[in-house]
């Protein structure tokens, strides 16, 4: 039987979703928080997979409904979450939920922000981009949303080498590693740390 007092997350994932898939993993029999539900603008996303095969309520939604109704704010309420995680989420987040959950959504970016952030830059690009500009270390950004891609105050910064003959991809796999391992910690901490303020 479920704790009504759980604390809910609610995921919103635009591909695979292995950061969801962590999520799930890791809250799937914790005793204070749950994943409640996860959100996706793409009907070919793994993570609605994911979601479903850990019995997790899976919604799709259009550009439409995202932008100019509110039915998606609707349906997120429905899960009363204590946090929103966006989880390799493409979309830029409407005023409607910034509104609606205040320093409630989060974001894991795969680049030490505020470098290698904005518009277009996710999955590869980040990486590709980092490698050509001879960095000599990249790491995770996980930070709140605003109305700005990649803008809002940071919670937490890791990093990891850049190494001289990395390719895009094997930097992606040290970063991806950062992001499995710190994810899901940041977001236990955000939600259990709330109750004792």
């Amino acid at each position: 039987m479920e704790r009504p007092d759980k604390k809910n997350i609610v995921i919103f994932a635009s591909g695979s979703g292995s950061n969801a898939q962590r999520l799930l993993e890791h809250f799937e029999h914790h005793p204070q928080i749950r994943v409640a539900a996860l959100f996706s603008n793409n009907p070919k996303a793994y993570a609605l997979k994911r979601a479903e095969t850990y019995h997790v309520p899976a919604l799709l939604f259009s550009r439409d409904e995202f932008y100019n109704s509110t039915k998606v704010l609707e349906q997120v309420k429905q899960f009363n979450p204590d946090l929103i995680v966006l989880a390799g989420f493409l979309w830029l987040v409407p005023q409607n939920l910034l509104h609606a959950f205040p320093n409630k959504i989060i974001n894991i970016h795969p680049a030490l922000l505020p470098k290698y952030g904005g518009k277009g830059m996710h999955g590869i690009n980040v990486h590709t981009a980092v490698v050509q500009a001879g960095e000599a270390q990249s790491g995770i950004t996980i930070h709140r949303v605003n109305e700005e891609y990649d803008k809002g105050a940071f919670i937490l910064q890791e990093y990891c080498p850049v190494l001289p003959d990395d390719t895009p991809e094997e930097l992606a796999a040290r970063v991806l590693q950062l992001e499995h391992k710190y994810l899901p910690e940041v977001v236990e901490k955000l939600l259990l740390e709330k109750d004792e303020l």
